[in-house]
């Protein structure tokens, strides 16, 4: 699947390198300390250093990735209390990944979590062996590289993540032998990590991954080539959408499509006929309906 992904990515204009990175991911990680007034804001400093260390010099596939390769993403932790080296925090995780012979880049993870407490204390090594888990600060943030790398790799290939989101759900599980880390738990929060990974590894999710990948690769990456083949792609996929809510109405993959990609789904429409428009503003109201304001523009 490595060398599938460097062929397919050379073809984005990219040149590749002879020498290749073994790192994945070019993570910007960023704590965000304003809630705290009087606190040394130095440990802030160190735990911000520690992660972005901790994510982007590890290798976490198989793959071989070329320093050019490397997933854009970003991390963002705000800090809403901390007593002593307990942080209740929330984070927020994105992603983005090029689109074939064009400028532009595309988000493939948008996520809010607000349930992420963890215990840090300055300086302590954070670490990490397989199949174990010394903390929730590195069980959550690894889980989250294993979903940008699922979300990468579906987009380039049908199926193409389907590893990496194997491996979230094995931190979940793993997770569940700490009853006090917060966001692992099943059947308390609809949108938490036990509910994204879950939607992702049952056989529900084969319609989303399926989607995904016609989306991007189908769609977006046939759009500089030819727009008119690429919009149809996109617009033939979209009732998959419609099967994935008929089979599960509240499934966090809803969500998800809808804070990554309405906006920019509803930009590619605009050059649709109007009767596409007015047939996905139809299927959008029934997705989405409490987001109506953002596709307005179909009606024109």
């Amino acid at each position: 699947m490595g060398i599938k992904r460097i062929i397919y990515i050379a073809l984005l204009t990219f040149s590749l390198f002879t020498s290749a990175s073994s790192q994945e991911l070019n993570a910007v990680l960023t704590i965000n300390s304003d809630k705290i007034q009087g606190a040394n804001k130095q440990v802030f400093n160190t735990l911000q250093t520690d992660l972005t260390e901790f994510v982007n010099t590890r290798k976490w596939t198989s793959a071989t990735f070329a320093q050019n390769e490397r997933i854009d993403c970003n991390f963002t932790i705000i800090v809403n209390k901390m007593e002593n080296n307990l942080f209740s925090c929330e984070i927020q995780i994105q992603a983005r990944r090029p689109v074939y012979n064009s400028t532009y880049t595309t988000t493939i993870f948008n996520f809010r979590d607000i349930e992420f407490d963890f215990e840090y204390t300055e300086f302590a090594p954070l670490e990490y062996t397989e199949n174990m888990l010394n903390n929730n600060l590195t069980a959550t943030i690894i889980y989250y590289i294993y979903m940008i790398l699922g979300f990468d790799f579906d987009s380039f290939s049908p199926g193409g993540g389907k590893e990496f989101f194997q491996q979230a759900m094995q931190i979940v599980t793993l997770a569940q032998s700490a009853p006090s880390w917060n966001g692992w738990k099943p059947f308390t929060n609809n949108k938490n990590r036990h509910a994204l990974a879950t939607a992702l590894t049952e056989n529900q999710g084969d319609i989303f991954h399926t989607f995904w990948y016609n989306y991007h690769r189908k769609g977006l990456d046939e759009m500089a080539a030819n727009a008119d083949r690429g919009r149809a792609n996109i617009i033939a996929a979209l009732p998959n959408l419609k099967t994935l809510k008929d089979a599960k109405p509240n499934s966090v993959l809803l969500q998800l499509f809808q804070d990554c990609k309405l906006d920019e789904t509803v930009v590619i429409l605009s050059k649709a006929t109007m009767q596409e428009k007015e047939e996905e503003y139809k299927l959008f109201s029934h997705l989405f309906p409490a987001a109506t304001s953002r596709f307005e523009n179909l009606k024109r």
